[in-house]
């Protein structure tokens, strides 16, 4: 019997019935026996979804106890339900206890499990860097990783070193400054922004390392070699939705202890040579970036200043002058109208590291190609539109939450090396307000007239020309007290075709503009001056630059995730599908 496939088949008892019991190289079986030796029911787990085999009768709740039997063993397993409202599925922690004949036969399973644990699952973390926020959301931080993360933690022998943050930007601090030698992976107990303090630091302490500028937005960025995990206690858990499905900390927890890696996109924001931010999920202007500002100013209201301050801003008929430029992705390899999903083991995210990593096997050139297109030789490339705008917004990921299932873009690919970017033209305050509704069920919001996704590597925004000049104004943004060459430029707005190149502005060529109608409708309610431009809200956080650079570095970071896993397919493998290749364990 070779070690690399320990196969081992006996009786074994669960309580008063007896399983016959099969451990192959990838999975391990137990199928009841009746009292006429006839197949009754099979439970079957992937080998890579068992974390643990302990010799005796364990139990782990209250606390870990082990009742030492010279014949029984545990297994601890991954077991899944649906999650009600969610996208994606629940992960609990499954237990079996087995009996055997002998000790003999005990500890040939507990060595056979063990043995199939290392060959088929080498990549699980040892030991992790925590970081606990304990101010975010309900300030249960502490809470949740000491009663649910820490004894699954224990119980899988992963060691930890916690750090309880004091400040803004300690977590990121410690990953530039500090020796991380020894450590798998690091796992943030926050929200949405300590997350983005984790990614900041990680990819800030990768490029240190390396030698490489991050302000130069035409350096191919070095991937980080730590994983990251999110046990999720925020405010907001955008990230965490989006990658695994569900907002729960034990899911979270044991995707960490398993080992599970999602490549993820990162954009890098730029002003003026220099970098601003790194974004994950949401780059957004005007609406979005309103929305934000306001909030900032009702922080006293809790969670609910969100929908007050959106409530307000829209209510606020804004909309801002400005020139987008893109460079467009390849439109062979996907589409953000091609109804497709980005879900576990997706087919364009493999497709794209495939090609990603294909053309070197020096990791520090692996995304030298795919950004050959951004260097100045290749400026007829790039695509510019100009015109007013209710929002622009690009997005690495589909930015699904609990109150927008599918997300901004639910075709966007968590891995492909590409972002959507979203252009809202200026229009109608009932259409505007279509659109944003369209983002709470499955209608496609992208179905309007007023309303563009272009699937892209790069994007500039800067402002108008007129708009450069009178940036430090206020104007009313909704129509009210202006006079009539102002009404009468607000309700015309000039938009250039969407296939007008840089190239063909540099020789002086332009493309026939067509034209938008904006209304002049105000909503009466909230009339007073808008700015004369808005702010970019970037994972949450306000960006005091208004004209960016924006750059997305295809897989730059690693998450413990595997994606949203789907439903339907993992309901069918568990109930022994033929054409399933993975043994999935559910429970209602």
């Amino acid at each position: 019997m070779e070690e690399t496939d320990p196969r081992l088949e006996s009786s074994v008892w669960v309580g008063s019935k007896r399983y016959r019991a099969v451990l192959t190289g990838w999975h391990f079986n137990w199928t009841e026996v009746d009292k006429t030796n006839r197949d009754k029911t099979t439970i079957s787990v992937p080998v890579a979804e068992v974390f643990g085999v302990e010799e005796g009768r364990v139990e782990i709740l209250p606390h870990k106890s082990i009742e030492d039997t010279d014949k029984d063993f545990t297994v601890f397993y991954v077991k899944r339900s649906s999650s009600g409202n969610s996208s994606g599925l629940l992960w609990r922690l499954g237990r079996t206890q087995f009996s055997c004949l002998s000790r003999v036969l005990r500890d040939q399973w507990t060595k056979h499990l063990r043995t199939a644990l290392k060959t088929h699952s080498p990549v699980r973390p040892n030991r992790l860097l925590v970081f606990i926020n304990p101010f975010g959301g309900k300030k249960k931080g502490r809470k949740i990783y000491h009663s649910l993360v820490a004894p699954l933690f224990e119980l899988a022998g992963i060691s930890s070193h916690v750090v309880v943050t004091e400040r803004a930007n300690q977590a990121r601090d410690h990953l530039l400054k500090k020796d991380l030698t020894g450590f798998d992976g690091v796992v943030c107990v926050g929200g949405d922004g300590m997350f983005s303090e984790i990614l900041h630091g990680l990819i800030g302490r990768t490029q240190q390392e390396a030698g490489l500028c991050e302000n130069d937005p035409t350096v191919t960025l070095q991937p980080c070699p730590l994983h990251i995990g999110i046990i999720p206690a925020g405010s907001t858990d955008c990230v965490c939705y989006a990658t695994v499905g569900v907002i729960d900390p034990v899911t979270s927890a044991l995707h960490i202890i398993i080992g599970d890696s999602q490549p993820l996109d990162v954009c890098s924001v730029h002003h003026a040579s220099a970098l601003v931010r790194y974004s994950v999920s949401l780059l957004g202007y005007g609406f979005y970036g309103d929305v934000l500002a306001e909030s900032e100013k009702h922080r006293w209201m809790g969670p609910v200043r969100y929908d007050y301050s959106g409530t307000m801003v829209y209510l606020s008929n804004r909309s801002y002058a400005g020139v987008v430029q893109y460079l467009p992705a390849d439109p062979l390899l996907s589409s953000p109208r091609d109804k497709t999903r980005c879900l576990s083991g997706c087919s364009v995210c493999s497709q794209s590291t495939e090609r990603l990593f294909s053309h070197s096997s020096d990791p520090g050139s692996l995304y030298s190609s795919q950004f050959r297109q951004f260097s100045s030789d290749s400026e007829g490339e790039w695509v510019r539109v100009e015109g007013r705008f209710r929002c622009v917004s690009l997005t690495c990921m589909s930015c699904s939450c609990p109150k927008s299932p599918l997300g901004l873009s639910p075709s966007a690919h968590l891995a492909d090396g590409t972002g959507d970017l979203i252009l809202v033209w200026d229009t109608h305050p009932l259409g505007f307000l279509k659109f944003l509704y369209r983002h709470t069920c499955t209608e496609d919001q992208f179905d309007l007239p007023f309303v563009e996704v272009h699937r892209v590597k790069a994007v500039r925004f800067s402002l108008s020309p007129d708009e450069e000049e009178g940036a430090c104004e206020e104007f009313g943004g909704s129509g009210v007290g202006l006079d009539e060459e102002e009404r009468s430029y607000i309700e015309t707005v000039s938009r250039s075709g969407s296939q007008q190149h840089l190239a063909e502005c540099g020789t002086g060529r332009e493309t026939a503009n067509k034209q938008k109608a904006a209304s002049p409708f105000s909503c009466g309610l909230c009339c007073s001056k808008a700015p004369a431009v808005s702010v970019w809200n970037c994972d949450g956080e306000i960006l005091t630059a208004t004209e960016i650079l924006c750059r997305v570095h295809g897989q730059l970071v690693r998450l413990y995730a595997r994606g949203i896993e789907d439903g339907a397919a993992v309901h069918n493998c568990a109930r022994g599908n033929e054409k399933c290749e993975r043994g999935y364990t559910l429970y209602e």
